[in-house]
């Protein structure tokens, strides 16, 4: 498919963390965008400061009469948009062009030398770093999240060398064309498309035979590529680590050389890896080593991804995006690492009622380890309940006497009462909502 001959480009699902990247870059590029999406949102209000047009009622009325053209107009969704969706529907049966996001990002990265980052953890802080370390470079990235450098989920560029996120979710990434990639991690996640975790790692092996040029990979993975590891021996490795006034400073071993005393401010082992990945995919791609060891000093950090929204004496409120057991265990090392001597309290919001039930016992492992623990009721994303999955049934499994079940509307409440300085709001759902709230609340208090 040709993109250059397209004038319109309608998204279903529009403010969606992909979706809205991907909707900035053709309007960077001067297409005509618009789109519908089921609520407003700070991601939706910062595409409409940009002259795109978002309704959030579902009714093929509100479609915009030059988008009608389905000679001028190629449609994208995403898989989150149910199968009834009306004007989803009428554009099919329409016969317009009818794409998945994926699909776009696919014919995008055919048209660039494309640097891919997968992996069921770590993806968005990793392909943030990557994009942020490309930038210079000229790359266009799009992002699943938030790079604080830029206040964007899209870092533009030049159209010769993209940076994407390689989602497993609905095998998303066998759409797309990558030169250089890696893969940060292989858990159990998306069962629910997956059935069983063989299937999962075959989707991974089917990208990895996907990439052209070289394959990068934790090292550990059952997977033959470049290996980069922290502590230990690998083809990339990070060596002599120290904490200086809350920065990483560190060694890189190469195939080829040493890099002395690189500076990164993200916290934790896990960030020191995406890091890592970050690192020998420049390398690889063969930029120099003034630029990375500038460009990982600089980095900032991804929105909601330990993302600090008090950080004082008398209290911490730490924002992250964790919505697997391994995600909340990074989160919890990383307070420990940072704050030894204090309690810890996690708000958790579980994310969809399948990974609730395949992961419980792994949740209530993990979410055991902090000193008190609040839970919010599942979130349920695009799907329907499950008999007898719910938040008070992970609740009753977690071994912690500290333990509450709360509603939105008494969050604060119980959060006050709360008797730790360290809060962590973790989740995947609308928590990330409700954290301004808190955090206002909790200043105000302090």
């Amino acid at each position: 498919m040709n993109l250059q001959h397209i004038h319109n480009i309608y998204f279903i699902g529009i403010g969606g963390i992909g979706m809205s990247a991907l909707a900035r870059y053709f309007k960077s590029n001067g297409k005509s965008v618009a789109g519908y999406d089921k609520t407003a949102s700070p991601i939706t209000n910062s595409l409409e400061s940009i002259d795109i047009s978002i309704h959030y009622e579902d009714a093929i009325k509100n479609i915009p009469i030059n988008f009608l053209n389905t000679e001028k107009t190629l449609v994208v969704y995403t898989p989150a948009v149910p199968k009834n969706h009306l004007e989803l529907n009428y554009f099919i049966d329409n016969k317009f062009t009818v794409l998945k996001r994926a699909e776009i990002l696919g014919i995008i990265t055919q048209e660039t030398f494309c640097m891919a980052v997968a992996g069921t953890h770590g993806k968005t802080t990793t392909s943030s770093i990557l994009g942020h370390v490309m930038a210079p470079s000229k790359a266009t990235a799009f992002l699943g999240g938030i790079a604080e450098n830029y206040n964007s989920n899209l870092i533009l560029g030049e159209d010769k060398l993209s940076v994407v996120e390689a989602d497993e979710f609905d095998r998303s990434f066998l759409k797309l064309s990558p030169n250089i990639a890696c893969v940060t991690s292989m858990d159990a996640d998306h069962l629910d498309i997956y059935g069983q975790h063989e299937e999962l790692l075959q989707s991974f092996k089917d990208f990895t035979a996907k990439v052209s040029n070289t394959l990068i990979v934790a090292k550990g993975l059952p997977l033959t590529g470049l290996t980069y590891a922290v502590n230990e021996e690998a083809d990339y490795y990070a060596t002599n680590i120290n904490i200086v006034n809350g920065t990483y400073v560190f060694d890189v071993v190469t195939p080829t050389k040493t890099i002395n005393k690189i500076h990164f401010s993200l916290p934790g082992k896990h960030n020191l890896m995406n890091a890592m990945a970050a690192l020998a995919m420049a390398d690889v791609y063969g930029v120099e080593e003034a630029q990375i060891k500038n460009q990982l000093a600089s980095f900032k950090g991804v929105q909601r991804r330990f993302s600090y929204k008090i950080k004082s004496d008398e209290c911490v409120l730490i924002d992250d995006y964790a919505h697997h057991p391994t995600e909340i265990t990074a989160v919890e090392s990383s307070i420990r690492e940072l704050y030894p001597d204090q309690k810890a309290l996690v708000v958790f919001q579980p994310h969809l009622f399948s990974r609730t039930k395949d992961f419980v016992n792994d949740f209530a492992e993990t979410l055991a380890k902090f000193d008190e623990i609040i839970l919010l009721d599942i979130y349920p994303a695009r799907e329907l309940p499950i008999p007898g999955v719910t938040s008070e049934w992970l609740l009753s499994i977690i071994n912690n006497q500290n333990k509450i079940l709360s509603t939105k509307r008494e969050l604060i409440k119980n959060i006050q009462q709360a008797n730790s300085k360290v809060i962590a709001m973790l989740g995947a759902g609308d928590i990330g909502l409700l954290v301004k709230d808190v955090e206002q609340a909790l200043k105000k208090r302090s």
